[in-house]
């Protein structure tokens, strides 16, 4: 195993000591005692190991050269677990360097490398207050400016109305921005196109419903105004859900990383781990989505318009599993899941056009056909809850290792 490439486990020319661990134990792999095994046992050892009678070879130190950088960096012996788990190493490699596991092994790397000034093994503690009332507020930009926006909204029609939108949409946009800089849903950098495509899964949960509904029936005749009764209607419950629903999903992204973080210094094995934070992840999600589905009730209620549960329940645990990623260190996944959903929405509105071509009836048809059984919010609710189960299934698989929380702090 190497950090530059080298194979992930001790190859068969690195001997292993005949008569001690690397822990200060004496077990052997099959878990005996070295002193108990007896003169022939050891003359056997020494049969196939050259080196063990000449003093035995250090397999530990081996390993510690070969992630020199890795050990000479971690700030305690769970970051030196997380990358050995990330370069393939388990609980049976660790078993052959006389470890019972991964973590067993780390710590002893740790306890061993040498380093300028030996610190201590630093223990990250959960974000201090100010941090969190910080990150807290920034999370509250979003809601209190699309709140802001919705009221010009229905304040105004006509050309005011879209003047309006405009700058609501450009105030919304650097309120999501500076929520997503610094806490617990910040991340160092996103891929491009990610939030291209987000804004445009956001922008089809305000536009898209009505601008798919007026095409069904022949239109759209005009831009949207805000002036009741026209063929092109806005839906902003579902948007202005979603921009309040920042706190919950910041406070949610907090909990699951104060506790994984928690879970991985009390883990002793690779398995244990991802066995405590499988149920930590499910109920992160629970607890957002029953966050979302009060912000859906609320907004409907005070917008007198109906809340589209499925549309937005499907849009959020979409965009929180993205980030969740995103900031756990595995951002390319969920570009290539929202690129893919968005461009299956603009894919299923263009075909609806293309549709009025001379021939071309039949490229209508599948999104006709959802739209007569589930409405026009159907699109969106189906596009978006079949990649939300994408990403859960890979956020299964990614969040739940060691990795994954080496470097990632609770709060910021």
């Amino acid at each position: 195993m190497s950090g530059r490439g080298g194979p992930d486990r001790p190859s068969s020319s690195v001997p292993f000591p005949s008569g001690e661990a690397g822990d200060g134990t004496a077990r052997g792999a099959d878990g005996l005692d070295g002193a108990r095994r007896g003169p022939a046992a050891a003359a056997r050892t020494a049969l196939a190991d050259p080196l063990a009678g000449r003093g035995g070879a250090d397999p530990v130190k081996a390993l510690m050269r070969r992630h020199r950088e890795l050990c000479e960096k971690a700030v305690d012996p769970l970051e030196i677990a997380a990358g050995l788990e990330a370069h393939g190493v388990t609980d049976r490699t660790a078993a052959r360097f006389r470890h019972r596991d991964v973590f067993s092994l780390a710590e002893e790397m740790y306890a061993r490398v040498t380093r300028p000034e030996s610190p201590a093994p630093a223990t990250r503690p959960d974000a201090p207050a100010p941090a969190r009332l910080g990150w807290t507020v920034r999370t509250l930009l979003p809601g209190l400016l699309c709140a802001a926006a919705v009221t010009g909204l229905r304040l105004t029609h006509g050309r005011p109305c879209l003047m309006a939108t405009a700058a609501g949409i450009l105030a919304v946009a650097l309120g999501v921005r500076a929520a997503l800089r610094r806490g617990p849903l910040g991340a160092p950098a996103t891929p491009p196109g990610t939030t291209t495509w987000t804004c445009w899964l956001v922008g089809y949960a305000l536009l898209g419903d009505g601008l798919l509904s007026a095409a069904v029936r022949g239109g759209p005749d005009g831009l949207p105004d805000g002036t009741p009764g026209t063929p092109w209607t806005l839906t902003p419950a579902p948007v202005l859900a979603l921009a309040f629903a920042f706190v919950p999903a910041a406070w949610c992204a907090h909990l699951f990383a104060v506790h994984a973080r928690r879970r991985l210094t009390a883990s002793h094995g690779l398995r244990d781990f991802t066995a405590s934070v499988r149920p930590l992840l499910f109920g992160t999600l629970a607890l957002f989505l029953c966050s979302l589905v009060l912000l859906l009730a609320a907004s409907g209620a005070v917008l007198g318009t109906p809340a589209d549960y499925a549309q937005g329940i499907a849009l959020g645990s979409l965009l929180l599993l993205a980030r969740l990623l995103t900031v756990h260190g595995a951002p390319h996944t969920p570009t290539a899941v929202l690129t893919a959903t968005g461009a299956v929405q603009l894919v299923a509105l263009s075909t609806v056009f293309a549709g009025r071509l001379p021939g071309c009836a039949f490229l209508a048809v599948p999104v006709r056909s959802v739209v007569d059984a589930w409405g026009p919010g159907g699109v969106p609710a189906l596009t978006c809850g079949a990649a939300a189960l994408v990403l859960l299934a890979h956020a299964d698989r990614t969040l739940t290792r060691a990795s994954s929380h080496a470097r990632t702090p609770a709060g910021r």
